[in-house]
This record gives structure tokens, C-alpha cells and sequence, in this order.
């Protein structure tokens, strides 16, 4: 937000130098970025008029000028510019002026000519950037001989202050009052919004279609203006202080209420609209030339101002080109709204748009404020371009207009907020001075909070203001006290600091991802999940809420591959969230991805790359820490995002935890990804909750290991084999390993070789071949039964 001192002041006016009124705002919560003079220091420059004007003798791109400076005697000057001419009010710098750039008005001859004194641009006076094509023009008013600084207020400074998007009441010089009025117990002085009596009986029609997104909708018809009239300096001043350009009176006066009471408006040509005004949704296949020239396909979510013909303009946004105002326009249809927030939001940027009305709308405007614009609009319009206003029409809907809020304070929570007692009359006069009406109760207060501030809705918000007005450079230094137990060590959960140890250990990275992602992405990997989609989002890219965290680390992929990174091992843990907002489930998860060499580049290592197992012994490691390994499973399944055939899901105690499988061929090409990657995701919660460790005593007796290499077919998973050989095994089995798979020679087509080792141990005695012998046998017959595995010879 960008305004005037002298505007500020017109409004409040502390006794405070201009540095220390911006130290006093920053120190409030609202940065100052920069503190600038509204034009060049210059000295002994007046209003005087053109009387004369004749070429010059000896150059064709000159004139002789005899100008009246109020001193009595008209002056001859040489002047250069193309538009001088008798009668004009300029800017006259006499001879011993003083310029910016420390440029001194000497008395000289331009081509034999006396010339006494400067006829002056803007930009020489330093109230432009650019350099001035001619001399600035001053109004037909302008008394002659008057110092032109003083008469144009230059001995102010331009105020630029960096709101966070939680303060939108700032945006405007009311706002920016009302903070300085509160910080230094000063009352307002703006100037006085009156309701404009109608002239004429003439309405036109207004019809809200979509209340939620427009609660408030006013206008009125203002007959008979003249926009070739001039714009006021005062006002073209104000407006140039404030970093916006002049164009034509009626667009200025709808900058000129919007700076200065935070209202956006929007004027339309009278004569360019249709029956009706619509606030509807735009239509399939509707189209709209915007006032910058651009054409653009509306989409069916905008919000649209639109007549019975179609769109006029992106409700909040911009007008358009065809119903704006032009030098041929004699009746006007002013607009005022109040359009919800996010109605708003992400509107502009979608379209590739930033304006000062979406700016303001996107981050709240006062519901309340919309006819006072209105009114002072029509006040300014009246004065500046004449005409004769009809009456204010309104079409709003109660139930969709922002309600009453209070909210309740409790003394208590202050005091451990600041780590400060603050006395009831000093809480309510501060919340009282921010405009709230304030009820005091046993334990705090409770407070209604003002219709422009959109910003306070809890306990916290009312805590934060107390804490800036009172004066954080008040507020006492003191360290915390903690009254800290040790933190008890859950020997049957795994901290998650532990799980990251140990995939660093095993050579990956960290991954810290948004958790927005792109939604073609999500929809690529997972299409038939459900997430948030954000009603602000950053950017189109980070649109929705992540279904999985297979996006993040596949966008990481894709930045490494491009970085010529070849190898590379991520992890990132996080939540994810799945539902949509009424029924969301937020999940913590832990996910990793891998691609490229198993082993570092170097002489000794190999070149194999990285396969469906070396992941799974990466997620093993995680699971082994848990001390529960038999709980877990992975089965044969399929995923949208994962290869069909190398893909598994993850059980844990029988319950679905996760995935792990090769990135979908399909998915790779989509993505453009010309390398295989392998990606694993598993809820936080089956690997941190393991088993409670429990001591078993060595047993003093011999091991017996008996050797099976047992023919099973092919499409068997080994686990199914593994599980049936611990049951029939008994309680003594101590150890049960794969050692062998073979396929060749002696084995039958569609049929492997599993080569296993069964180990037995006793705590209390040594065992008998018999024994053996006898859990062998059941074993070989239920695996036979179970499987078709037959023992081979």
C-alpha cells in the first residue's frame, strides 16, 4: 500500500516527524518498505501565465515566450516545448532558481535571444521519472505568482508499506488512519460520507444469481456527465502519490474512493448495457475483451458482471472493453459490490491478471463500506464530471453477508501470552480504540469485532492486537519456565528420527516436498483418489491437497535427472490427505524412491542397477527395527502408478500399510522419464509400533538343521511356503532360511527349486532324530497338500 503523507494527515495527524510516524507503523505490524519525496528539491519556482508567444528568429523549433510571474512586468523566455501556448498556466523557474540536481537559473542568450527564467516540465522538477515531452500544464485556476510548492503541496512524502495478506482493512488511507488514530488515541477527520438525494427517478436493473459469491450488489444511474471534463490536480496528485497514473475523471474518482476508503468500484457505459445487470457464473463457450485489449475464454467457475447480451466484466477483477467508459459517454452505470472471498480468490491469476481491485477483494473488503463508496463516488463524479444521480439500487441476501463475531478473551491466557498483566481498563480501551464493542466478564472479556476486520476470529487474533497497540518494545524479556519431564522412552515404538537415521545410514537423502501438488500429476498416479482441491492455490502446478507421497519424490526425480544426477536415493515423510474436506484423512506416511546404479561410481563397484529387491531390503531395514519382521507381508497386487507383475502391497498384522512396486511404464512415458524408478510409501504408524523386546535365555544344547529342496510351481510366493513350514515346524524352530532357487536341468517346466533351512533347538534338553524326523514329515506332507511341493531327489 502506497499513499500520500499529507493524505494520511488529512485524515489523522499525530505530532510525529515523518520517520518516526513510519517507525511508529512498523513497529505496529506494518512493515514500512520506503519513504519517498514526491518530487525534487527545487526553490524560487512559480505559477505564471503565458501572455505571449512568437517564433523565434533564428530556430525553427523555438519560441519566444513572455510569461506573467506576479512580479509586475512580464518576462521573455526562450522556451523549447512543443506545447506551449498563450494562456496556459506553467511552472516558472526565475533566475536564481534552483533545480533538482543542484541546477541553478542563470540569466542567458539561446541563439542571440535573452532568455530570463525556465518554462518547466514535470520531469524537471523532478514529479516524473521519464523526461517530459512538454511543459506541465497547470489548471486555468492556478493563482499567478503563488510559489508552486507550496501551492502544490510538494513538501510531502510518499509512504509504502508492506502488508501481510491477513491485513486487507489497510488497504486504503482510511485504514491506514484508523491504525495511526489508534496508536496515537487520535479521532478521525476524513471527509464526510453523505447520501447523494436522486435527481431522477431512472433504475437499471440488477440480478444476483449467485448470492453466496455476491451477498451485496449496488448501482446507480448518473445522467448527463461530461468525461472530457479534467480531472482536479489535487486529485491527479493523490493518485500519482499513490502509484497510480491518471486516465479519464471517472476512472479516476473510482482509484481515487478505492485508495481512500478501500471500496473497489467499477463505472459502465450506460449506453453499452443491456436490460439488466446479471452476477452469475459464466457460461460454456462466453468470451470477454478485457479494457487491457486481452481476449480471453471465460471459464464456467469465474464469476461474471453480465448484461442479457453477456460478460461484462470479471466480477472483482477487471471490466471490459466494450461497456467501459469512453469520451462519448454521457450516462453512466456506477457499480459498488461486496464479493466473498473466495469468490475471488485465485481468479486474477488464473487469467494470467493482477489488479488493485482483485488485490483487495482476495484478502477481504468492509461489507459494510459498499454504499458509503458508493455515495462518495457519486459526490466526487457530481463535482468533477456534473450529471444528475439516480437512486442507489441494492440486491443483497442477509444470509450470505459476513454475521456478527465475538470473541471471547480470557485474562489468564493473556497475561501467559505477554508474560505481562495487562489492566482490564487498558484491554478494553485498546480493544475499544480498534473499534470493537467490549463486554467485560469474570474471567476476560468478550468482544464484537468490526465489520473490516476479517482478520480476527480467535482467542489468539484479540491477544496479538493487545500485544502491538500496548507496544511489543514494552511487552517484558523473560526466559520460559519449564517444568519438563524426562520424556518417556516407549521401547515399543520406533521414533521417527530413528527411521530417517537409518535410511540416511543406508545411503538416501531427505526430500522436503509441498504438500500441494500439480492435479494432473495425481491424477496420473492415483485416479481413482480423492483430495482437496485448494481454493487459493500458489500456483496451477499446486493446485490440490497430495493424495500420496509419490508425487513429491517423482517431481524431485524428474529435478535430479535433469541436473545430470543419475543415482538417486530419497526419502520424505509427511502426511498425506485423502477425503475431501468433510470427511479428510489426514495420514502420516513415510515414502522413498530409487533409480539408477545399486552402487556408487567407482573402480570396484558394479554397474547393476537398482532393483524391486534392493528396495524392499531398504524397507525391511525399517521394518526389522520394530522387532515384529513375521507381521509383515508383501503381497502380489496392482497399482495405477506401479509396474503390473512388480508391484507388491504391504500388510502389516493383516491390514493394508503401504505400497512398493516399479514406477507403470505408461506413467514413465507420460512423464518423460527415460529411466526405470522404484518407489515405496508405508504408513508411519506400522513402522514406528513394533514389539516390546523380552529377554530369552540361551539355550546350552546342540542345533539340529535339516536341508529341504522342495519343487513347487513357479507362479508360488515364497511366503505362502515359508508360513506353512512354520506351522507344521513347532515351537522349537529357531531359524528358517532360503538359501537356493533354482531352475534348469532336473527341474520340470512351470516349476522352481526352493532350497530351505530348518533349524531346531531345545532350551532344556537335546532332541532326537525322531523328533526331527517326525516335524519333517509333516512338514513335506502339508506343504504337498497345501501347495503341490513335492520334495526333490
Amino acid at each position: 500500500m502506497k499513499f500520500s503523507e499529507q493524505w494520511l494527515r488529512d485524515w489523522v495527524s499525530p505530532q510525529l516527524a515523518t520517520q518516526s510516524l513510519a517507525d511508529q507503523i512498523t513497529m505496529a505490524g506494518l512493515e514500512v518498505d520506503a519513504i519517498e519525496r514526491v518530487a525534487g528539491e527545487f526553490s524560487n519556482v512559480v505559477i505564471a501565465e503565458v501572455v505571449a508567444k512568437t517564433p523565434h528568429p533564428d530556430a525553427d523549433k523555438l519560441n519566444l515566450c513572455r510569461v506573467d510571474d506576479g512580479s509586475g512586468e512580464p518576462v521573455q523566455v526562450v522556451c523549447g516545448a512543443p506545447n506551449v501556448a498563450v494562456g496556459q498556466k506553467v511552472p516558472f523557474a526565475r533566475v536564481g532558481a534552483v533545480l533538482p540536481g543542484d541546477f541553478t537559473i542563470k540569466q542567458a542568450k539561446l541563439r542571440g535571444v535573452e532568455s530570463r527564467g525556465m518554462i518547466c516540465s514535470a520531469s524537471e522538477l523532478g514529479l516524473e521519472e521519464d523526461a517530459s515531452a512538454g511543459i506541465l500544464v497547470l489548471p486555468e485556476g492556478a493563482p499567478v505568482g503563488d510559489d508552486l510548492r507550496l501551492w502544490l503541496g510538494l513538501d510531502d512524502s510518499t509512504i509504502e508499506v508492506d502488508l501481510t495478506p491477513n491485513r486487507g482493512d489497510c488497504l486504503s488511507v482510511l485504514g491506514m488512519a484508523r491504525e495511526v488514530g489508534v496508536l496515537n488515541r487520535l479521532s478521525l477527520e476524513g471527509p464526510a460520507l453523505c447520501a447523494v438525494p436522486a435527481a431522477h427517478d431512472q433504475r437499471f436493473a440488477i440480478e444476483v444469481a449467485d448470492p453466496e459469491r455476491c451477498p451485496r450488489y449496488l448501482g446507480r444511474v448518473i445522467k448527463g456527465v461530461d468525461v472530457t471534463a479534467e480531472t482536479p490536480l489535487w486529485m491527479v496528485e493523490r493518485l500519482r502519490r499513490s502509484g497510480v497514473r491518471s486516465i479519464d475523471p471517472v476512472v479516476d474518482v473510482t482509484n481515487y474512493v478505492m485508495l481512500e476508503l478501500g471500496q473497489p468500484l467499477h463505472a459502465f457505459d450506460l449506453a453499452n448495457l443491456d436490460t439488466r445487470i446479471e452476477v452469475r457464473l459464466a457460461r460454456p463457450g462466453e468470451r470477454l475483451v478485457l479494457l487491457d485489449g486481452q481476449d480471453i475464454a471465460l471459464r464456467d467457475d469465474s464469476l461474471v458482471i453480465a448484461d442479457a447480451k453477456g460478460p461484462l466484466a470479471i466480477a472483482g477483477v477487471m471490466g471490459g472493453e466494450h461497456s467501459g467508459v469512453s469520451p462519448d459517454t454521457r450516462d453512466i452505470f456506477l457499480e459498488s459490490a461486496f464479493f466473498s472471498q473466495l469468490a475471488v480468490a485465485g481468479q486474477a491469476r488464473s487469467y494470467g491478471l493482477h489488479t488493485d481491485a482483485s488485490h483487495r477483494f482476495e484478502r477481504g473488503v468492509d461489507p459494510q463500506m459498499t454504499a458509503k463508496a458508493a455515495e462518495r463516488a457519486t459526490q466526487l463524479l457530481l463535482e468533477i464530471v456534473g450529471g444528475e444521480a439516480g437512486p442507489l439500487v441494492e440486491a443483497a441476501s442477509a444470509a450470505h453477508l459476513p454475521g456478527e463475531r465475538r470473541v471471547a478473551l480470557r485474562a489468564e491466557r493473556l497475561e501467559q501470552a505477554l508474560g505481562k498483566r495487562l489492566e482490564s481498563d487498558e484491554v478494553v480501551e485498546i480493544l475499544e480504540r480498534l473499534g470493537m464493542q467490549v463486554d467485560t466478564q469474570i474471567d476476560g472479556w468478550a468482544a464484537q469485532v468490526p465489520s473490516w476486520r476479517f482478520d480476527i476470529a480467535i482467542e489468539e487474533d484479540l491477544i496479538e492486537e493487545l500485544a502491538r497497540i500496548h507496544g511489543y518494545n514494552r511487552l517484558p524479556a523473560r526466559r520460559p519456565a519449564a517444568r519438563l519431564g524426562l520424556r518417556a522412552d516407549h521401547e515399543v515404538r520406533q521414533p521417527l528420527a530413528r527411521l530417517r537415521r537409518q535410511l540416511v545410514a543406508r545411503g538416501f537423502q531427505e526430500a522436503i516436498s509441498y504438500s500441494f501438488v500439480a492435479p494432473e500429476l495425481q491424477q496420473l498416479l492415483h485416479p481413482e483418489g480423492r483430495s482437496p482441491r485448494l481454493a487459493n492455490p500458489i500456483s496451477s502446478d499446486m493446485a490440490v491437497m497430495r493424495y500420496s507421497l509419490f508425487p513429491g519424490l517423482i517431481k524431485a526425480l524428474q529435478h535430479n535427472l535433469n541436473r545430470q544426477q543419475g543415482r538417486v536415493r530419497l526419502f520424505e515423510t509427511g502426511l498425506v490427505f485423502r477425503g475431501e474436506l468433510d470427511d479428510l484423512e489426514q495420514v502420516p506416511m513415510v515414502g522413498a524412491l530409487v533409480c539408477g546404479p545399486r552402487e556408487p561410481e567407482g573402480w570396484a563397484g558394479g554397474r547393476d542397477k537398482v532393483d524391486f529387491y534392493d528396495l524392499k531390503g531398504d524397507l525391511e531395514s525399517l521394518i526389522a527395527l520394530g522387532g515384529d519382521r513375521d507381521a509383515w507381508r508383501f503381497e502380489p497386487a496392482e497399482h495405477s502408478a506401479l509396474h503390473p507383475g512388480q508391484t507388491a502391497r504391504i500388510t502389516c498384522r493383516g491390514e493394508a500399510v503401504g505400497w512398493i512396486g516399479t514406477l507403470h511404464p505408461a506413467v514413465r512415458a507420460e512423464l518423460g522419464l527415460k529411466v526405470d524408478a522404484l518407489l515405496f510409501e508405508v504408513h508411519q504408524e506400522a513402522l514406528t509400533c513394533g514389539v516390546l523386546p523380552a529377554f530369552a535365555p540361551l539355550s546350552r544344547y546342540p542345533e539340529v538343521r535339516r536341508d529341504l529342496a522342495l519343487l513347487v510351481d513357479e507362479a508360488l510366493p515364497l511366503q505362502a511356503l515359508l508360513d506353512c513350514l512354520r506351522e507344521q515346524a513347532g515351537e522349537w524352530l529357531t531359524e528358517l532360511k532360503l538359501f537356493d532357487v533354482y531352475h534348469g536341468q532336473g527341474v520340470p517346466e512351470g516349476r522352481k527349486s526352493l532350497a530351505l533351512g530348518l533349524t531346531w533347538q531345545h532350551p532344556s534338553r537335546t532332541l532326537n532324530d525322531d523328533e526331527i524326523n517326525q516335524l519333517v514329515d509333516a512338514i513335506v506332507t502339508e506343504s504337498r497338500q497345501r501347495h503341490g511341493a513335492e520334495l526333490r531327489g
